[in-house]
């Protein structure tokens, strides 16, 4: 009897054996490989009949019965994975597609949309490639794409160049989060020092101006850097670096989301000593902490908060003697650059429906970029061992809000966009006259301060713009785009310093207004390929220091830049090649420039008129799945229509500054056969360029290597960079002055050493 009862109740579990097994939930999290965010929207397919999409959290479940025993995912811009239900619940992580025709940008709009409904040039720097590229500075990002040229002057201080001569006007726009981390009017071309690169996801570059959406200074082009989201599960990442140059970093971060609430920290500690350059030290701190909070799955409160703490010395450029015979000692001891930063964002988004969603960003910065700067020593006639120059500090506070509703219309698959904005940000600027000692063989050895005050004012910048957005598609594949901005900048300047001073502008009241089209259209060719053309208009008012430094009456006027464009992208070789080209034509009027009195003082003054044009090209391709090759250039030329300085008249000649040719190209190879090792080749040129504006002189530019190898095992991980391998001697610009030519030295062979070590919780 007992044998008769085994075998019922085997049979019974041989029968309910399937049956239980079809009654299991198959659930789970689809989430980036790299950065651990969810994937939202992704497909998740279980056989051939049941299908869902992931939700805000990346989060997808199935309800019995089941009918396979795994799951295929896919999800634009990503390498489709098939993983199985034995583990639950799942944690599916999944690698970005090396060659993704479609990114998903949020720059070009501000919102979230495909790279093809885009009528502008737009490149995207994602997360691989920055884990892969261990950069010490933006430039070994920001280089890598083509028509940008981010100039190194060492410490992470720095130039632009996108659409324009190598120079240190206000033309370009770096944002964070589409938030400008400088208010309008007061631009710095070293404002990326105030960047924490620890923190960053994603880097979108707009080539070409972008004032229709954002405003003033977004000329040669826009840069947004987008920080790290909260990752879904327990991650944390630490990793030390050293080079032989006297580098040394250490970075980290932390990140997790428990319930409706998602919290990263991240951040770095740079420093310099005994640099190949004398005097040349610097030690920065970046910390960056973010707060998710959802609500609902309609509502998302996001949080973050940026500290830059920043200090450098400052040395000069070297002559040709001193350059072509490698001798770096430094005529500067004592000159530096201090800069604070902190910013903080908060931003509440809710989707009302499938059609109407709204934004609103409240946010406050403050900086202040403290400096006894080499640039402003000057020697003093008749005594050789003496010179002046001056302390200065220039430093605002901001409050700022910005409101964005958009709509999706009933028809044509139309969407309007209507935003507002408004920043407060009061300013003040203070210099110091300095006596300066200088020895016999000219170097500055010290100096002596004073209560004798060159420059003392505020300012109370007030700017506030409406801009909106129509985008319609008539046809199937085309679709039109239309934007609008009107800017209204106030300035209320208010001088403590007596009219016969170096800056002796009376108290007033300027004010500019501005507004900014853009009309643009993209249309698909097929499934792979698709162009678009765009007319866009772009503006630069005066800045503070412009308008007003060593100033007796300020009568700048806005500067005003008229763009056109047409381009077009092509993914190839079932989808692992992608071809990206644009070309440009762009007219400027009013340009602020910097013209020698007779005197010998300088004066800003708007002054004639130039032009621009340009091809950019990039291309990618991966022969094979462990194989990527890219390379990216842009031929390009800047000159002068309309320009006279003191009776000489440069019409027709080149801008000084101004490569016809710059190039980057990569190989990278990660072997199968060797899981985790990376392999990486770069070549960057610069190609010649006039060093003044009569085009008497030239800088035959440069050809440089970088040579990276990493290797990753189980979360450890470890790399080596050479930077400059072949040991180029190099300058990353050189200009020429009354007093010579100036040469900003490019690193040497220099070699970065890291190891590290990242954790991600299972599930």
């Amino acid at each position: 009897m007992k044998k008769r009862y085994s075998s019922i109740l085997l049979l019974l579990g041989m029968l309910t054996g399937p049956l239980s097994y079809a009654q299991i939930k198959v659930q789970g999290k689809v989430l980036d490989a790299i950065t651990k965010e969810a994937l939202v929207g992704a497909t998740v397919r279980l056989g051939h009949s049941q299908t869902t999409s992931t939700q805000q959290d990346g989060s997808f479940s199935f309800l019995p019965p089941l009918t396979a025993d795994s799951v295929t995912v896919t999800y634009l811009r990503y390498v489709p994975l098939a993983v199985t239900t034995a583990r639950q619940p799942m944690t599916i992580l999944m690698q970005p597609a090396a060659n993704a025709i479609n990114q998903v940008v949020v720059t070009a709009s501000r919102q979230a949309q495909m790279r093809a409904d885009a009528p502008v040039a737009i490149s995207t720097i994602s997360k691989q490639v920055m884990v892969d590229t261990k950069a010490v500075s933006l430039d070994q990002l920001l280089n890598k794409v083509s028509g940008v040229y981010m100039v190194n002057l060492g410490n992470e201080q720095h130039t632009m160049a996108i659409r324009q001569p190598i120079g240190y006007r206000s033309l370009f726009l770096y944002l964070e989060d589409g938030i400008p981390i400088r208010t309008s009017g007061d631009f710095n071309h070293n404002a990326l020092i105030e960047i924490n690169m620890a923190a960053l996801k994603t880097i979108e570059v707009i080539r070409g101006p972008s004032s229709s959406l954002y405003g003033s200074e977004a000329i040669g082009g826009a840069v947004n850097f987008l920080t790290q989201s909260p990752s879904q599960i327990p991650t944390a990442a630490l990793q030390v670096e050293a080079s032989n140059r006297g580098y040394r970093r250490t970075e980290f971060s932390a990140s997790n989301t428990i319930g409706k609430l998602g919290v990263y920290v991240g951040g770095y500690y740079a420093r310099q000593r005994d640099g190949i350059m004398d005097h040349s030290d610097f030690d920065k701190l970046g910390l960056t902490l973010r707060a998710d909070y959802r609500m609902n799955d309609r509502t998302k409160l996001t949080n973050s908060a940026t500290l830059v703490d920043y200090q450098t010395d400052q040395t000069g450029g070297l002559d040709s003697t001193r350059f072509y015979g490698r001798q770096y000692a430094s005529l500067h001891t004592f000159s530096y650059r201090k800069v604070n930063a902190l910013r903080l964002r908060s931003t509440l988004e809710h989707t009302w429906d499938s059609t109407n969603s709204t934004a609103l960003t409240g946010f406050f910065r403050h900086s202040s970029i403290g400096q006894n700067p080499f640039y402003s020593i000057s020697n003093v006639a008749g005594n050789p061992l003496k010179a002046k120059g001056e302390i200065n500090e220039d430093a605002f506070h901001s409050y700022g809000l910005n409101a964005q509703q958009r709509l999706a219309l009933s028809f044509l698959d139309a969407h309007l966009t209507i935003g507002l904005s408004a920043d407060y940000s009061p300013a003040t600027y203070n210099a110091k006259f300095i006596s300066v000692d200088r020895d016999e063989t000219g170097v500055y050895t010290g100096y002596t301060p004073s209560d004798s005050l060159l420059i003392d004012y505020d300012v109370q910048l007030l700017n506030s713009a409406f801009y909106t957005q129509f985008e319609i598609s008539p046809l199937k594949r085309l679709k039109l785009v239309a934007a609008l901005r009107y800017d209204r900048l106030d300035y209320r300047f208010d001088n403590h310093l007596p009219s016969n001073a170096f800056t002796g502008a009376p108290d007033e009241n300027n004010g500019f207004r501005n507004l900014s089209p853009k009309l643009g259209l993209t249309y698909g060719l097929s499934n792979n390929a698709g162009t678009y053309a765009n007319y866009s208009v772009g503006f630069a008012p005066p800045q503070i220091t412009e308008l007003y430094r060593g100033v007796q009456v300020p009568t700048l006027r806005p500067s005003v830049y008229r763009n056109y464009e047409v381009g077009g992208w092509l993914s190839f070789a079932h989808q692992r090649g992608y071809l990206d080209v644009s070309a440009y034509h762009m007219d400027g009027t009013d340009e602020i420039i910097s013209v020698r009195l007779a005197d010998g003082s300088y004066q800003n003054q708007n002054a004639g008129q130039t032009r621009h044009r340009g091809i950019e090209y990039s291309i990618s391709y991966s022969p094979l799945s462990s194989l990527t090759l890219r390379w990216g250039g842009t031929n390009a030329k800047h000159w002068f229509i309309d320009y006279q300085e003191k009776g000489v008249d440069f019409a027709g000649k080149e801008m000084a500054t101004a490569p016809g040719f710059i190039g980057n190209a990569e190989v990278t190879f990660k072997p199968a056969f060797v899981p985790g090792l990376r392999l990486g080749l770069e070549w960057q040129h610069l190609g010649t360029y006039y060093t003044d504006q009569a085009n008497t002189d030239t800088y035959r530019g440069y050809d440089v290597l970088n040579l990276r190898v990493g290797y990753t095992l189980k979360g450890f991980e470890a790399w080596v960079n050479a930077l400059n391998a072949t040991d180029r001697l190099y300058a990353t610009t050189v200009e020429k002055s009354a007093f010579g030519k100036s040469f900003r030295k490019g690193a040497p062979c220099t070699f970065h050493f890291g190891v590290g070590y990242r954790f991600a919780a299972r599930s």
